[in-house]
């Protein structure tokens, strides 16, 4: 195997043992060990760059390995008929192992036939993008190598920038530059990537190639002209060489197209890789465009000396060139040379075939200037970089990168760009400038004054809510009118837009699926009115943000709410009543003991006198008198508690047997269920399909109303049980008919209202933004208090009344009256300890009196009267000091 070292990138030493290995090989006696032919453009920038750097690529092959390879060149000047006969030649009269130059996969098949070639003849092209798409079996060729990366990556990296941007329709354009174009093939592998995007390929326009045109300018601005009646304002350029796309630019320029408001992304390496040798009337066409090209490594020494030698030489070969700089292709035509030679190997001193020339270049596998190089399939089998170039004033900037898997840098903002880069770095970049020098990211669409668009607006005809929709004739002006809540909503939303929208509002006599069907079906342009944003219908259209909030409510009769047996008890609440005789039994209780133990009041003897007490107590007709300061203490709070709460009791209880109270006839739907009962709902509406499919009601009782009024007429005739609206129309029902009906069981959730648009319109994304705006300053809820306001009704019944009074409210006087009996309590106990213990020590006493009474008789002198019924606790004042037994410390009574 041949071992190269191209372009210096080992050590100074090893350059210098090439030099030396150059100075020994003999360029007269060695011969050729293989011929490679060569077809390209040389009228072109990308041709030039390409002839040269193929050169030097053959001449360090020699310098370093001594082997030798012819170059033989042919000029195609563009054309693709003269390309192939230039191939055709080079391969009969030169003998070639292999052609490197622009042809096109279907073009080399071509080749081959006219040839009678064996299909392992080895075709490298240069073209760029390449396509892992399957192909025709007459254009499928093991032998077809591409140095370009897979399109599809193109692709991804584009639908990456329109999905950052919230872009939802673009307008791809191309160049036939060959009779056997691929754009078609290119369009489905956009198309698929925006999609995951959420974007789509609205327009889509093949230029034709201005090689071909006898007036090309012309035929360009006819193209243009196209794309200019089209609402899209975002061109993406996919094909065009570089001569057709600076005509393309310079016309787009001149009829307003590069203005504020429109986009421009190229995703074409033939554009974007050479536009540092076009000039600055050039670049003074394309500013504000963002390109996409392939990123190699520019900062490695090889590059670095690589790019000083190309500069040298390209000069002295090109001296009216300004840049001297090479570009992606220079790079792929010189690893190009360098493929074909590793692919030789040591065949030097053998006869190279075709066939194992062939062979050979799928295996190999090595890092070029251009980056990996390795075939699969034909194509180089590397995951590429972008570059996304933004072009502003005589040059461009990078201002971000796309890789895969990792996708596109992240954007801070959209004025503001960051990426972050492998080693989790974060590179800043400047503000992207876009066409017209505008600040902001563009729309991506507006109505031009070609188009001058009618939009179709359709309004639902037959809603059962003429609140929201209404439509009526006027015979005077023999006109259609259109009313209503959610119309004047939408007519407020546009005033808020930045542009004048025109419309007509369509009345539609179908059901509300049906005329989001028609908007699906681009039988109208938008939809307007009380319609649900529901996920089947969000799955083929798309809806502005909702201008009112939505449930399904069940809607039912009510009926009076009848007395029964114990409905005094419902006063106060369950606590409240075992709270309450719980307190009393403990106030009596303590009131009873203090009278009965402390002051021995004979009227509260007994336990009967207690109960007694505690039953009188109630209605302040107790007899007992309460002598203890005490008992009264305990007592007078808890009498204010009972004059509080008896006033509550009489006022609820009132409240109860006098005041006509309402129930819903029917709880939840799991008693409409059970009972079998029908129930009514819109018949236009999603209603009948949510009630059959979600909530399992039978289609026989399912009944379809037609207006607001039909509600009334099948309730009273007992058709239907309840009513099933959404959250809107149920409160104008009820506001309507405030009296007899109500709202009842669960309330389940829906989208809410919102307008209707094809799906990826940007006028939703519009129309949603004033929408917003109109419910945050509070002019929707207006709009609905006024739309209320004209049903002359003001309340609404309530489904039960007069609630049970609980302990809350008396906490205060709970927690005063408790603290009282507590306190009263805690001293009947702490009283009665302590006569216990006064009595313990009074019996003991007695005990060492008797024991030590003859003793102390015999020895005092002194006689110590005390009388037995009083304990002397002070020595001093009947003993002396010899009447104490100082022993045990007792006191002993003298008589």
């Amino acid at each position: 195997m041949i071992v190269l070292d191209l372009v210096g990138s080992r050590s100074t030493s090893r350059a210098a043992n090439i030099g030396k290995l150059a100075d020994r090989c003999d360029p007269d006696t060695k011969q050729p060990i293989a011929r490679i032919g060569g077809v390209i453009d040389y009228s072109t920038r990308m041709g030039k760059e390409q002839k040269i750097a193929m050169e030097m690529a053959v001449q360090d092959i020699y310098h370093s390995t001594c082997a030798k390879f012819d170059l033989l060149l042919q000029d195609s000047q563009g054309i693709p008929a003269r390309a192939a006969a230039s191939t055709i030649k080079l391969m009969r009269s030169k003998h070639v192992q292999a052609v490197i130059g622009t042809l096109t996969r279907q073009e080399a098949a071509l080749v081959s036939e006219l040839h009678n070639a064996t299909e392992t003849f080895p075709f490298m092209s240069l073209n760029s993008p390449a396509t892992s798409t399957p192909q025709p079996l007459l254009f499928q060729s093991p032998t077809f190598f591409q140095m370009a990366d897979d399109v599809v990556f193109q692709m991804q990296c584009v639908a990456s920038i329109v999905g950052h941007f919230s872009w939802r329709k673009v307008t791809a354009i191309y160049e036939n530059n060959n009779g056997f174009s691929n754009g078609s093939g290119v369009l489905t592998l956009l198309s698929d990537s925006l999609r995951l995007v959420n974007s789509e390929i609205e327009y889509h326009r093949e230029f034709p190639s201005v090689s071909s045109l006898s007036d090309p300018e012309k035929a360009i601005e006819e193209e243009l002209k196209k794309l200019e009646s089209c609402s899209n304002r975002v061109f993406i350029v996919l094909q065009f060489s570089l001569q057709s796309a600076i005509l393309l630019f310079e016309k787009a320029k001149q009829m307003g197209m590069m203005e504020k408001g429109n986009v421009w992304i190229v995703a074409d390496d033939h554009i974007t890789g050479l536009l540092h040798s076009v000039d600055s009337s050039v670049m003074h066409n394309l500013q504000g465009v963002i390109g996409l090209r392939t990123s190699f490594g520019d900062t490695s020494e090889a590059f670095k000396k690589f790019r000083n030698r190309f500069r040298r030489t390209f000069g002295l070969h090109y001296p009216n060139e300004e840049s001297l700089s090479p570009s992606i292709f220079a790079l792929r035509a010189y690893d190009a040379i360098r493929s074909i030679s590793l692919a030789v190997g040591d065949s030097q001193n053998k006869n190279v075939t075709s066939r194992g020339l062939s062979k050979n270049l799928a295996n190999v596998d090595f890092r070029g200037l251009s980056g990996l190089i390795k075939f699969r399939n034909g194509i180089l089998s590397r995951t590429p970089a972008f570059e996304i170039i933004n072009v502003i004033g005589k040059s461009h900037r990078e201002i971000a990168r796309w890789s895969s898997p990792h996708g596109l840098g992240k954007f801070v903002k959209h004025d503001e760009m960051k990426v972050e880069t492998n080693n989790g770095a974060i590179s800043e970049y400047e503000p992207i400038y876009w066409p017209g020098g505008l600040q902001t990211v563009p729309k991506g669409w507006s109505w031009s004054d070609v188009e001058k668009p009618l939009l179709r607006i359709g309004v639902p005809a037959r809603g059962a809510f003429k609140q929201f929709v209404r439509v009526s004739y006027d015979q005077e002006k023999n006109e259609t009118l259109v009313s209503g809540f959610s119309i004047e909503v939408f007519e407020q939303a546009v005033k808020l837009l930045r542009y004048k929208l025109n419309y007509v509002l369509i009345p539609f006599n179908g059901s509300y699926d049906d005329m989001v069907e028609q908007v699906y079906n681009k039988g109208f342009d938008a939809a307007v009115g009380d319609t649900d944003i529901t996920p089947n219908r969000y799955q083929s259209v798309d809806f502005s943000q909702p201008y009112v909030s939505s449930g399904l409510e069940m809607v039912v009769p009510v009926e009076p709410d009848t007395k029964e047996t114990w409905t005094f008890m419902k006063a106060f609440t369950g606590k409240m009543w075992l709270l309450l005789m719980f307190m009393h039994f403990i106030i009596c209780s303590v009131v009873w003991l203090i009278e009965n133990e402390l002051v021995h009041n004979p009227e509260f003897r007994g336990l009967g006198v207690m109960i007694w007490f505690s039953v009188t107590v109630l209605f302040f007709a107790h007899k007992e008198q309460v002598k203890s300061n005490l008992a009264r203490f305990v007592l007078a709070p808890w009498l204010v508690m009972l004059l509080v709460v008896m006033v509550g009791f009489q006022a609820s209880l009132t409240s109860m047997m006098t005041v006509s109270h309402f129930k819903p006839s029917v709880v939840d739907i799991e008693t409409l269920q059970r009972t079998n009962r029908s129930v009514g709902c819109n018949g236009n509406s999603f209603i009948v399909h949510y009630l059959n499919k979600v909530l399992k009601f039978k289609s026989e009782n399912i009944v379809r109303v037609d207006s607001i009024d039909d509600y009334i007429e099948a309730f009273e005739k007992g058709d239907i049980a309840a009513a099933f609206l959404v959250a809107p129309h149920a409160k104008v029902f009820l506001t309507k008919y405030c009296k007899g009906y109500t709202k009842a069981g669960h309330s389940y959730k829906v989208g809410g209202f919102g307008f209707v648009f094809p799906q990826g319109s940007p006028l939703a994304t519009d129309i949603s933004e004033a929408v917003l705006k109109l419910t945050g300053s509070g002019q929707v809820e207006q709009l609905e208090n006024a739309m209320l306001s004209t049903l002359h009704c003001s309340s609404s019944l309530q489904s039960e009344g007069g609630g049970s009074i609980g302990p809350e409210p008396f906490s205060a006087l709970f927690k005063i009256s408790g603290g009282a009996a507590l306190f009263a309590l805690t001293l009947i106990v702490l009283r009665g300890a302590v006569k216990k213990l006064s009595s313990l020590n009074i019996i003991l006493l007695n005990k060492i009196f008797w024991r030590w009474t003859c003793t102390y008789l015999s020895q005092s002198s002194r006689r110590c009267r005390c009388q037995r019924s009083t304990s002397c606790f002070n020595q001093s004042e009947c003993c002396t000091d010899h009447d104490i037994d100082h022993g045990s410390g007792s006191i002993i009574e003298v008589v």
